[in-house]
């Protein structure tokens, strides 16, 4: 599997360019940090506080998010998916026993497909949810708040790399 690119956007860049790039690289910057993890280390807890942030929990927390925004709240799918699981309390984090490549790919798969959304949408084309209050977000604001989502969990990734093996560091 090959690392999306790490590219800031131009500066001069128009509106759609600059946030898809920036989520672009944000999304990249997860697959980064779990570069090199063994498959123990990828499911160390290291927050003792917060046992399900791991680096696989949070790979697949992402995996779940995209899902979500993209394909339920945009799109209007069914609800389904572990973070929907209201009996099991950060269900999309619980990912005990799957190797951190499979939640890389699928999380790199979701990506795609959230791309292929994107691609069709305009940028203020509203949701079509209507079972939650946030489906009715613009495709505008579902990109801005998914480089918010994904540019803080890449930082929580840098926390768990650190703490984990020492690596560190932006890119």
């Amino acid at each position: 599997m090959t690392s999306p690119s790490r590219t800031r956007p131009a500066y001069d860049a128009d509106e759609r360019t600059q946030l898809l790039a920036w989520l672009d690289m944000q999304r990249a910057l997860i697959h980064y940090k779990c570069e090199g993890l063994s498959g123990e280390d990828a499911h160390r807890v290291v927050i003792p506080s917060s046992p399900l942030m791991t680096a696989a929990g949070l790979v697949s927390h992402m995996r779940w998010v995209e899902h979500c925004w993209f394909e339920v709240m945009l799109m209007g799918r069914p609800a389904v998916g572990p973070q929907f699981d209201e009996s099991v309390e950060d269900a999309d984090m619980r990912v005990e026993g799957v190797p951190l490549e499979q939640l890389l790919q699928e999380y790199q798969q979701q990506c795609a497909v959230s791309d292929e959304i994107i691609a069709a949408h305009e940028l203020d084309d509203a949701g079509r949810q209507k079972d939650f209050r946030a489906g009715a977000a613009t495709l505008r604001w579902i990109l801005l708040h998914m480089i918010e989502e994904t540019g803080r969990h890449a930082g929580h990734l840098d926390i768990v790399r650190e703490l984990l093996d020492g690596r560190k560091g932006y890119y």
